[in-house]
């Protein structure tokens, strides 16, 4: 037994010896004890004799054993006998016998578990056969004593049980609401029920009903124009209800189709695109807008568009657009580069794979064109069929074969806007579609068409098949030239359908790859916010629209990190306001493929705010402008805007509750703009081509790249450029007149815009006054002796009412309004005059009648009362409406002229005059 020294033997232990019955030589004397196969034996167990003559013996362990430390013992034993006398001489030895010894365990030890507490969490709900499993020891070495027999839950009123085997389960489905958390006690006991020293505590925590996807989702989304990039889902997380994942991929999708011409881009001209690119420049547009110098587009449908290109739609038959061949002779040579805004028609036209060659669909041509090289003529033309882009390239029709360059493109069959630019410098070809290089298959082929005549000719939106019999040409005539009696009619065939824009053609060196990306470069798209912060075992991919973000990885914690970090970007600072859809697709593998979780799609929009409007300030020209008019009739004219300044800034609403103030203010900050138009519009009738005329300085226009067009109804400048480069090219703004042709006043207004006219400028508007000199109208040496009477010395000032006099001189020149009044007074003068005659003679007359003579001196007539005083410059002062005072002057004088009774020497003459502005103007 455990704990004691006693062993007892079955069979009991026992010597024999033949020798008995004799003394000594019969008897046992003792029992040895050796090393067993354990090699403990000798050390711990002794065996000793009870009776020598009946060799009974016993075997005992020098200390208590333990059950725990060792269970079983082995050692053998062996007997010897007490020889031939006492002195044991020749004693005898037995054989050994093996001795086993199993030491019974005794109950001593109780049950312990393993953890103190126990913690877990379910789902509410639902009934579970295992939520979480306790487990207790015992120390003991039997399997009756060590095993632990049954588990029990001592805290009372529990939704929960236990098994033998420690696992507990709930026997009522939880509820998150009526209590979260559940906390109780359980206990062990072993098969000799001992009970366990220290009872265990079990926590559960019921979870609200857990849905497998996305946490976080905000499905409307705002941006503000000029805040940078902004995170999409910054508290998005995925739950997979501890489904176990190995592989998460999520696809965010930005859908900016219906923004322009696929995403948002500068709303500005493709010319002006081009020359902030740097592209060289000398391209020829092919569809220009309609106008009387370019009306080959006239006949063709146009579309509405966001930014400032003008879309054309084809319908693949009868629209076409026949480019003259003024236009085709300045495209000549084999090095060009062709680029152009396609968008194709038609919802799905992938050709069926059962097409045979026999029935497949007509090829739809974009451009066709035949261009002379030298001696020689070159045609190609620029084709879709299906899903397939191809160049129809012949360097010599007379001669060469024709090449064809063949690519198979997505991009062509997607209805989307899709950008193209195709260089050749044959034999290389280079195609980039939406700023992506493609490599083509060279495809040697006679021709798909008939050789096209040896004549400079190209059609937009279809090619041209010749016929013996003359037809006319749906819609359209090719331009007859001096030989157009050889030449057959032709008809379309191979129609484009779908839309076109910016179809340019720039004949030399091919376009540098930076100028083909930044034409076709959106400024708004996904990004990714900080790659450094991606998890191990992260990706990501971005197609190169940036419409399209991918992230997979396999772990969820990491995966989550990165989708917060995903951002949309917009560089422009007057971004294209309006909704863009978003997508979120999530695709999960696990390990158990059969039980994986499926997400559903989830849908949302970005809104793109309306930015902060400009205010566009045109200052620096006064109202009015008064020059000489020799000045105006000079080889150069008089400059209208010397110093005009253009501000740009923008207003914004400032929270002024932080300050102390009552409600809210607007701040405006000046910043860096670029204008893209400016029109200086004479008004009320257009300019007389034969008398007046607005010059500009082309060097300067020219210089910058930038367009004008000169007309008698106004001067329009065009192009995207920086404020400073405007303000050089206004400032060169000049009036000028033929001989003789001044007159009284002409007005002009100048206003500018920006992003496409979206955003406009003040009104600035400048009223030019002609100064006429006096000598040239006047010789009456009485005037020119009396024109201090005219000319006050307080009014030879330099400035005069809000007008520029040069070189201000005593008697130069009066306004040409106060010779309009001279010209009156002067008649009124020859009136009075009469008048005064009339009146000496019929005194005359009365003071014979009455006194039979009169005294010499009263035939004198005293015209002290009838002195004339004008001051021309006062009147034209008045006229302008300069001050108050001169007005309060004016009106004094008219009380004065219109008492009869009031006759001084300081009388003046007022006369009212309507003025061309219907305002009544007193002189």
């Amino acid at each position: 037994m455990e704990n004691d020294n006693t062993v007892l033997l079955n069979p009991p232990l026992f010597a024999l010896d033949k020798d008995a019955p004799l003394h000594y030589a019969g008897e046992i004397c003792g029992f040895r004890v050796h090393n067993g196969p354990s090699g403990s034996g000798s050390v711990q167990f002794e065996a000793v004799v009870l009776d020598r003559s009946t060799g009974e013996g016993l075997v005992r362990s020098k200390e208590p054993l333990d059950c725990e430390s060792q269970r079983e013992h082995s050692f053998t034993i062996q007997a010897y006998d007490c020889g031939e006398g006492p002195d044991g001489v020749n004693s005898k030895k037995s054989h050994k016998a093996t001795v086993h010894v199993r030491v019974n365990d005794v109950n001593e030890f109780s049950p312990v578990f393993v953890e103190r507490r126990y913690e877990a969490s379910v789902p509410e709900g639902r009934l579970f056969d295992r939520i979480v499993r306790v487990e207790a020891l015992d120390a003991d070495c039997s399997p009756q004593y060590s095993q632990i027999c049954f588990y029990d839950i001592i805290t009372p009123n529990v939704p929960f049980a236990i098994d033998n085997d420690g696992n507990i389960k709930n026997t009522e489905p939880l509820d998150s609401k009526r209590q979260r958390v559940h906390t109780f006690w359980v206990t062990a006991f072993d098969c000799g029920k001992n009970r366990a020293q220290a009872d265990a505590q079990v926590v559960i925590t019921v979870k609200p009903s857990c849905k497998p996807g996305w946490i976080g989702w905000t499905k409307r989304v705002e941006y503000t124009p000029g805040s940078g990039s902004i995170p999409l889902f910054p508290s998005l997380h995925l739950e997979t209800c501890e489904e176990t994942v190995w592989n998460i991929q999520a696809t965010v999708e930005l859908q900016t189709g219906h923004i322009g011409k696929g995403c948002d881009r500068d709303s500005y001209s493709d010319r002006s695109v081009r020359r902030l690119c740097g592209a060289v420049r000398g391209e020829v547009d092919l569809l220009p807008p309609p106008s009387p110098a370019a009306n080959w587009t006239s006949a063709l449908p146009t579309l509405p568009s966001s930014d400032s290109s003008l879309v054309f739609s084809f319908n693949g038959s009868n629209h076409v657009a026949v480019v003259p061949d003024s236009v085709v002779t300045a495209l000549s040579g084999d090095h060009f580069t062709l680029q152009l805004w396609m968008r194709r028609g038609g919802a799905n036209i992938q050709p069926s794979t059962t097409q045979t060659r026999g029935n497949r669909k007509e090829e739809e041509t974009i451009v066709c064109s035949t261009v002379r090289n030298d001696d020689s003529f070159s045609h190609y033309s620029l084709s879709v069929h299906g899903c397939r882009l191809s160049l129809f390239y012949w360097p010599d029709v007379s001669a060469a074969r024709p090449v064809k360059f063949l690519w198979k493109l997505e991009q062509v069959c997607d209805s989307e806007w899709h950008h193209l630019s195709l260089s050749v410098q044959f034999p290389s070809v280079t195609l980039y579609v939406d700023g992506v290089t493609f490599d083509p298959a060279l495809i040697h082929d006679n021709g798909a068409i008939p050789n096209p005549a040896p004549r400079q000719r190209m059609f937009i939106g279809a090619c041209w098949e010749p016929e013996e019999k003359q037809k006319e040409i749906l819609n359209n005539t090719i331009p007859e030239g001096k030989d157009s009696g050889d030449l057959p009619v032709f008809t379309y065939v191979g129609g484009y359908h779908g839309l076109l824009s910016g179809v340019t053609v720039r004949p030399g060196s091919v376009e540098p790859h930076s100028v083909v990306e930044c034409l076709y470069a959106c400024r708004e798209g996904l990004d990714f916010g900080d790659l450094e912060t991606l998890g191990s075992g992260m990706k990501v991919h971005v197609n190169p629209s940036q419409s399209v973000l991918v992230l997979e990885g396999d772990d969820i914690e990491s995966f989550n990190r990165a989708v917060q970090q995903v951002t949309y970007r917009n560089s422009l600072r007057f971004a294209t306001p309006g909704v863009r859809p978003l997508k979120l697709t999530t695709s999960l593998r696990c390990f158990n493929e059969e039980s994986c979780l499926s997400l559903k799609q989830l849908e949302g929009y970005l809104v793109v705010l309306q930015p902060d409007a400009p205010q566009i300030s045109l200052s620096g020209v006064g109202p009015h402008l008064a020059r000489p008019a020799p000045e105006f009739e000079g080889p150069r004219g008089v400059p209208l805007f010397p110093e005009l300044r253009i501000v740009c800034s923008l207003s914004h609403a400032v929270n002024t509750a932080a300050q102390g103030m009552e409600g809210g203010a607007l701040m405006s900050d000046a910043v860096a703009h670029t204008l893209d138009g400016c029109e200086v519009q004479p008004l009320g009738e257009e300019l007389n081509p034969e008398r007046e005329e607005l010059l500009v300085d082309m060097d300067v226009v020219r210089e910058r790249g930038l367009e004008i067009i000169n007309t008698t109804a106004y001067i329009a400048i065009t192009g995207a450029e920086s404020i400073s480069v405007y303000e050089d090219v206004l400032r060169s703004v000049r009036y000028r007149l033929a001989k003789g042709s001044a007159r009284f006043e002409r007005r002009f207004r100048l206003s500018c815009s920006e992003m496409n006219g979206r955003y406009t400028s003040n009104e600035l508007t400048l009223e030019v006054n002609f100064l006429h000199s006096l000598d040239s109208l006047y010789h009456p040496s009485h005037l020119l002796a009396s024109q201090q009477q005219f000319l006050h010395p307080s009014h030879h000032a330099g400035e005069l009412s809000g007008h520029t006099l040069p070189n201000p001189h005593r008697n130069s020149v009066v306004p040409g309004a106060a010779t309009v009044i001279i010209m009156v007074c002067v008649g009124f003068l020859v009136v009075m005059v009469i008048l005064g005659v009339f009146r000496i003679r019929s005194i005359h007359r009365r003071g014979e009648g009455a006194r039979g003579g009169a005294k010499e001196g009263s035939s004198q007539w005293d015209d002290s009362a009838l002195t004339i005083i004008v001051n021309p410059m006062e009147s034209y002062e008045s006229r302008m409406g300069i001050s108050a005072d001169t007005e309060g002057e004016v009106e004094e004088d008219e009380e004065v002229a219109e008492s009869p009774d009031d006759a001084s020497d300081d009388q003046r003459i007022i006369i009212k005059k309507e003025g061309r502005d219907g305002n009544a103007r007193r002189y």
